[in-house]
């Protein structure tokens, strides 16, 4: 087993009997090239021509190169996915230790330090295969660390990896949070959604700081790992254009928008969400920093909702539009397309003159120009022009194609309508 760093976790000592052993893998030659092209982090099962024993997940597979039999990659095996492989080191070899992963938490640390320096202790530390680790989620809010386990691959090393977090991040607090096609595996072996692994989780709901501004995580039972981070140089950009506006939030969730337009100096914000917890957090979140703002909540479902506000003849200096991911799978993404573009014509009717539409996508099906090119159409002769594209805050980079999800447009309502 590989020798942790010594600290007390809580973790469940069926851990110390998962066995890692290496595979040798050879790859059919499409897979290599893109290999050798892209460095793509993802191998699937159809793309492997050998293997020299059945691997299971979290064991060591080494692609070697077809034609010269010398290192080409080295990742983990992930025998419960299609994507079997998901690597984590390129053309030089390396061992996959204390050591590599130290590394590897310390160059994502080093990249965050800009965001930092701003009055926020809210950020995403590591982002899977973009940082190098596929499938692990590492979220800091304050002192406490959520980890989000995509993959059963991350078993085996756990006790490896969690004090590195820990210490590189002097967190008090560390709890797992596991993904819908994780957790039955994670339960076999004695871990649950939700565990504090190390520390003393005196409250689930911490107060954290995002630029100044406060908004209150559930770190145990809200979404995600209880909030969306990645949305927080679009909210810092829109609270500072919102002064004396009146502001209606689309799918405003805990109400990230509705808050910074509120500290912002917003006349009036409206917040839109079907559920009525979210409202509630939204609510409370804007109380956190303003006693006394003029906040409308208004709960239903945000198509019928629109066409409502419209047929009342309501406007906006500013609307923000950011729904869930639309597209989840290939299948889905003309319908998302479609959704998109009515809710990019539902907007642009309730934009005053001289007012902002903000239209966001966090579908990582549908790419940036997609997206952009299906706003261009259903806005055609509503007077929108585009002046700004927003992608990923520092602390999401993006490694690889697939790793772009998100992607943002500000619309300016400056020329006449056409009829």
């Amino acid at each position: 087993m590989l020798k942790p760093l010594v600290l007390k976790l809580n973790l469940p000592d069926t851990l110390n009997n998962i066995s890692i052993e290496r595979i040798a893998i050879k790859l059919r030659p499409a897979a290599e090239k893109k290999i050798k092209q892209e460095q793509h982090p993802w191998i699937f099962d159809e793309s492997i021509e050998k293997q020299n024993k059945k691997g299971k997940s979290g064991d060591l597979a080494i692609v070697f190169d077809k034609r010269k039999n010398s290192f080409l990659a080295c990742g983990l095996y992930d025998a419960d996915s299609p994507i079997r492989i998901k690597l984590l080191q390129f053309n030089q070899a390396s061992t996959i230790n204390e050591s590599w992963f130290k590394k590897v938490i310390a160059n994502a640390y080093e990249l965050r330090k800009p965001l930092l320096t701003t009055d926020t202790n809210a950020y995403r530390l590591l982002f899977g295969e973009n940082d190098s680790m596929p499938g692990f989620i590492a979220d800091v809010y304050d002192d406490t660390v959520v980890l989000k386990i995509y993959s059963s691959i991350w078993f085996p090393y756990l006790k490896l990896i969690l004090p590195i977090i820990i210490t590189q991040t002097n967190a008090n607090v560390l709890l797992l949070r596991f993904s819908r096609n994780v957790t039955k595996s994670a339960n076999k072996i004695g871990l649950h959604d939700g565990d504090v692994i190390y520390g003393h989780l005196v409250d689930e709901n911490i107060i954290v700081k995002e630029h100044g501004i406060k908004f209150k995580v559930n770190v145990r039972k809200g979404h995600k790992t209880g909030f969306f981070l990645d949305h927080r140089h679009n909210r810092l950009a829109i609270g500072k254009l919102a002064e004396s506006k009146e502001v209606l939030d689309v799918f405003s969730y805990a109400g990230g928008f509705s808050v910074h337009c509120v500290v912002g100096g917003a006349k009036t914000v409206t917040s839109l969400d079907i559920s009525e917890q979210a409202l509630s957090l939204a609510s409370s979140n804007v109380k956190l920093n303003s006693a006394n703002a003029n906040l409308k909540l208004v709960r239903g479902d945000a198509f019928k909702q629109l066409d409502l506000m419209i047929l009342n003849a309501q406007k906006f200096d500013i609307v923000i539009i950011d729904p869930p991911a639309f597209a989840k799978q290939a299948s889905e993404i003309d319908r998302a397309l479609d959704s998109y573009a009515k809710l990019a014509k539902l907007g642009s009717q309730l934009v005053k003159k001289g007012g902002t539409l903000i239209l966001a996508s966090c579908s990582s099906r549908v790419s940036a120009d997609k997206f952009f090119e299906t706003n261009e159409r259903a806005l055609y002769g509503s007077g929108l022009q585009l002046f700004r594209k927003t992608f990923h805050d520092i602390d999401h980079p993006i490694g690889f194609k697939e790793g772009a999800y998100l992607k943002t447009g500000f619309y300016r309502l400056t020329k006449t309508k056409v009829p």
